[in-house]
């Protein structure tokens, strides 16, 4: 059977264009309309880079001033009737410098001057602030209808020098200026957008905007940018279609593949399951499944914190918590959590009811993947980490060959070229190692997994089995094939569709590496 791939909107945020050109969109206008038609005037919506708010902005700039024949097909052509046009003021924060406070106020000028031409200038209005509310009050007052505000990444400028104490409170009180020149306009506004990735506890738009509405965490926006699943199989089945027909696999296995390396983000609980945008969409484009949004959405303070927090691989993979430690304004934050989480590399993975607890982790491989890939560097010399590479991929082709004992001695054999400087004699570093080189092979790995009788050193999960490492400094690997037999792992850990595989590891303190192993497969 033939298949057809579509043109996809790879780096197009213009939804006009996106149109116009034919391009795939995935229709979230039901989303808009029912904000325009609710009895939200402030609204903000936090979700990380490259997730789609962007053209959410595009979009909604489009249905404010009234272009109906854009809609045509869509949720809001075919529920909207009174198409009225006003105003709109669209601002994208995500372009401003970083290396000055001047800078930051240029960048101001590079956004307002276009409006001012539209709609003229006071001389008096000399701060950006002044010159905001000014182009408010005079659109209004010759259109003769409310405004429209839509601000984009409106955090963008402080996450710049989130790192740099001696900016970031003038760019603040830049943008403070700026922002608290909504609630002064209110009379002249009719709706008010507001995007970002994180929230700034001391920043106008919510010390001063204490009427504004954020979205985030509701259920009902859940799937407001990302693509769902649901979309994905519905709108989007021709592309899975020929995804399959390139990639030689069926259907059901690339939508495996999808799941398994794009899905898995939660924004709040309950909540559909939500793709990658960018990631999914590129997947698509190139007809094969890679790694997309972490190489290119990861910003180089974000890696540097977790060091700064001495971060271990294996904290990341389940973290139990409040949604105030997660959800907290990263200028409160006490930990690297929140960034993490408004960020994009954790998301909700659970949620207890009874005790208001959440669960929070990576979302997914490509995630897992690449902040692991970073994180491994803290154990080995800079000059290893493209040889961590190699070894963790000639690892995984030993699990898909479902040989663990050909991924042990690879891992072996790497950290023997490992200088004794950069180990130690500690058992839990060559845990978070051997933790994070099976996590980088491809494998869904866990530390420390409580049973009814003690804690699993190492269990290594794989679509056809489950290995369980148990490690033993200075020991012999029968010892540690004892514990994991005395303990029962093997039982708790069985799901009746993978093999489960014990195996004990000996690890060599004087010679700072794994000695030998023992593997009893059931």
């Amino acid at each position: 059977m033939e298949t057809t791939v579509r043109q996809y909107p790879v780096g197009w945020q213009v939804f006009s264009q996106i149109r116009a050109n034919n391009l795939l969109y995935v229709d979230k206008t039901e989303y808009i309309y029912k904000m325009a038609h609710s009895a939200m005037k402030y609204c903000f919506l936090a979700r990380p880079r490259r997730f789609g708010k962007t053209l959410l902005v595009s979009t909604m700039e489009e249905y404010f001033k009234g272009n109906k024949a854009l809609f045509e097909g869509l949720y809001i052509g075919e529920h909207e009737t009174a198409w009225e046009e006003y105003p709109v003021l669209r601002f994208d924060m995500s372009g401003f410098p970083d290396d000055s406070i001047e800078s930051v106020k240029d960048a101001f000028d590079d956004l307002l001057y276009p409006y001012e031409e539209e709609y003229g200038r006071n001389e008096a209005e000399k701060t950006p602030g002044a010159r905001f509310g000014g182009i408010i009050r005079r659109a209004c007052k010759q259109t003769g209808k409310k405004v429209v505000v839509l601000i984009d990444e409106y955090d963008s400028p402080m996450l710049n020098v989130i790192h740099k104490p001696e900016l970031l409170e003038g760019v603040r009180s830049v943008l403070r200026e700026f922002y608290i020149r909504l609630k002064k306009s209110d009379h002249f506004l009719r709706f008010v957008f507001i995007t970002g990735i994180t929230k700034f506890s001391q920043l106008s738009i919510f010390s001063a905007l204490n009427n504004i509405k954020n979205i985030s965490m509701l259920p009902k926006y859940a799937g407001i940018c990302g693509i769902t699943k649901d979309e994905l199989t519905t709108q989007m089945k021709p592309d899975i279609d020929a995804l399959a027909a390139a990639l030689g696999m069926s259907s059901e296995e690339t939508l495996a593949e999808l799941v398994e390396h794009y899905d898995g983000y939660h924004f709040t609980w309950p909540s559909p399951d939500v793709f990658n945008p960018y990631s999914l969409l590129n997947a698509f484009d190139d007809q094969t499944v890679d790694s997309y949004w972490f190489e290119t959405s990861t910003p180089t303070f974000v890696v540097e914190m977790l060091r700064r927090y001495n971060v271990i691989p294996s904290e990341l993979q389940e973290i139990n918590c409040l949604k105030n430690d997660f959800n907290v304004p990263i200028e409160m934050a006490d930990s690297y959590i929140p960034m993490l989480f408004q960020s994009g590399y954790l998301t909700i993975q659970d949620y207890d009811k009874e005790r208001m607890l959440y669960t929070i982790g990576f979302p997914n491989k490509e995630v897992r993947e690449g902040m692991l890939a970073n994180l491994i560097k803290d154990y080995i010399p800079p000059t290893m980490a493209m040889a961590s590479r190699y070894v963790c991929n000639d690892m995984r082709l030993a699990l898909l060959a479902n040989d663990i004992n050909a991924a042990l001695t690879h891992a072996r054999d790497f950290i023997r070229k490992i200088p004794y400087t950069a180990n130690t004699n500690v058992e839990g570093a060559y845990q978070q190692l051997l933790f994070s080189m099976f996590t980088i092979a491809g494998a869904k790995s866990y530390l420390e997994q409580r049973t009814d009788y003690g804690r699993a050193d190492l269990l290594v999960k794989t679509r056809t089995h489950i290995y369980i490492l148990e490690l033993k400094m200075d020991k012999e690997p029968k010892d540690a094939l004892e514990q994991i037999e005395s303990k029962g792992y093997a039982e708790f850990f069985k799901d009746g569709k993978r093999k489960i595989v014990k195996v004990g590891v000996s690890i060599d303190s004087e010679k700072h590496n794994i000695k030998d192993w023992e593997i009893i497969a059931e």
